[in-house]
């Protein structure tokens, strides 16, 4: 057993960073921009700080002799407080992701952060460490994974503990890397960037005759509009890919016969695990271009995703954004082989596309009406309401023809698969013992035709709601006796 102790003294100096961040504004204030001033208000204001300062300095000090922490076989023990105590504790068996994250300020000090995250909400829905050894990481993830012995005899010899052999299921290649930096458009960051320099400078310094200046160069034959054209355009294609391989270079999904790892990043590293089985469900997710390139996201649905961690934290339920489709497919079989993923899939009956437009048309018709009622005037044409009436009706009827093509689904003993979407699909995969709830519903024409709408709830934070509209009644029924049988599959614990 683990004797209490105190985290790593790091953790001062992160947080005093933290906190300079947030007294940086102030301190410019106060001692840069009126450096000479008599004002009362500046002179106590100066006062002020520097009681905040100290009495911070202190409360970060006392917090870390304070705040210890130690954990046994079955849980994590928190000891908090500086007048007041408290003890938290948290279960080894509500842990179910484990996430690790080194910034580049970790790196410069050999030190790295790790989160157990829980399907509990509030002060219990994770145990973080924000600055940790990576030997004494891995002894608490051990640790928490039911293996503290050999994460201490690890620690005794001063090397880390070794998790159990991995299969490597994909490494991102530099075709792939080049093909990931367009179909996510990274390379347009280029031009935000341009235009944010531009307002930063424009606070500073009066740059708008430089830019008329240089305007009126570029402008003034085809040659200087070429040369600048090709230059932009190369800047943004190398900035697109630089920034796609800082994200995406050192990507790395393998896995063990218990959890999925992903680990990802060049300067500022993330790594993190999921237990298979806390996988409720797939999606597979393509947009138009990705569509056009064959690619696909994969997306796993999982118990205990923290849904107020930064964007990096959030996206441990996202594989790489950028898979071959038949590669996201077999990597699902080979990663998952409890799920299956079917290529072959049924339509919707033609009557479903009619109650869709049926559906649709209110959006027609308010945006006819009011066209027609205020008859904008477009380029001195008079008649121009009409024609963007027609061009909202094309638009509708694309939308809806493409949502209707797109729509499939498929129900076998175990697993149900349905995809939806009309620019941008999701193919949705989930076993009968992970979900949760089911839900039928009928409106009045969908009775008239023969219709319903279906959807599936499984656990996830949030709770994920997926489902189907306007599939044939025979579909529903069967879909309601179909869940049913998950009597026989469901373990209580």
């Amino acid at each position: 057993m683990m004797e209490a102790k105190r985290y790593h003294p790091l953790n001062i100096l992160f947080d005093l960073i933290t906190q300079v961040k947030h007294l940086f504004f102030p301190a410019l204030i106060l001692f840069v921009f009126n450096y000479d001033s008599t004002n009362a208000f500046i002179t106590y204001g100066r006062i002020v700080f520097y009681i905040y300062v100290v009495g911070m300095l202190v409360y970060l000090v006392l917090k870390w002799i304070s705040y210890k922490y130690r954990l046994d076989d079955t849980a994590f023990h928190l000891y908090e407080g500086i007048f007041t105590k408290t003890k938290q504790t948290i279960p080894f068996t509500k842990i179910q992701n484990v996430n690790r994250h080194t910034t580049l300020l970790h790196r410069i000090f050999k030190v790295t952060s790790i989160r157990f995250e829980t399907g509990m909400v509030g002060d219990d829905s994770s145990v973080e460490f924000a600055v940790i050894s990576v030997i004494e990481a891995d002894r608490l993830d051990a640790g928490a994974k039911g293996k503290e012995g050999d994460a201490t005899s690890s620690e005794e010899i001063s090397t880390p503990y070794t998790t159990p052999e991995r299969i490597i299921h994909f490494t991102p290649t530099k075709k792939e890397i080049i093909k990931a930096s367009f179909t996510s458009l990274s390379f347009l960051g280029m031009i935000t960037l341009l235009v944010w320099a531009y307002f930063k400078l424009t606070e500073y310094i009066d740059v708008e005759e430089q830019v008329v200046g240089i305007y009126s160069l570029i402008t003034s034959s085809w040659t200087w509009i070429t040369l600048t054209a090709v230059g932009l355009l190369v800047l943004s294609i190398v900035f697109g890919m630089v920034t796609t391989y800082i994200r995406y270079g050192k990507y790395e999904i393998s896995s063990d016969h218990e959890r999925i790892y992903i680990a990802k990043g060049v300067i500022e590293e993330t790594a993190f695990s999921i237990a298979k089985e806390r996988v409720q469900a797939i999606k597979i997710k393509q947009s138009l271009l990705k569509r056009m390139l064959g690619l696909a996201e994969v997306k796993l649905t999982v118990v205990g995703g923290d849904s107020d961690s930064d964007k990096d934290k959030q996206d441990v339920s996202s594989l790489y954004p950028f898979l071959p489709v038949k590669r996201a497919y077999e990597m699902i079989s080979e990663i998952l082989p409890a799920y299956e993923v079917t290529e072959e899939m049924t339509s919707l009956p033609q009557k479903s596309l009619w109650i869709r437009l049926v559906r649709s048309s209110w959006i027609w018709i308010i945006g006819t009406g009011v066209l027609s009622y205020f008859k904008p005037n477009i380029w001195g044409w008079e008649q121009a309401w009409w024609v963007i009436s027609i061009a909202l009706t094309l638009l509708i009827l694309a939308f809806e023809v493409i949502e209707f093509t797109n729509t499939r689904y498929t129900l076998n003993d175990h697993f149900i698969q349905f995809q939806t979407g009309s620019l941008t699909t999701t193919l949705f995969v989930s076993k009968r013992e992970k979900i949760i709830e089911v839900n039928v519903k009928r409106g009045l024409l969908q009775k008239q035709l023969g219709l319903a709408s279906i959807k599936t709830v499984n656990r996830a934070k949030p709770v994920s709601h997926k489902g189907v509209t306007d599939v044939p009644i025979e579909l529903a029924e069967g879909f309601y006796q179909w869940y049913m049988g998950r009597r026989k599959e469901i373990k209580v614990e």
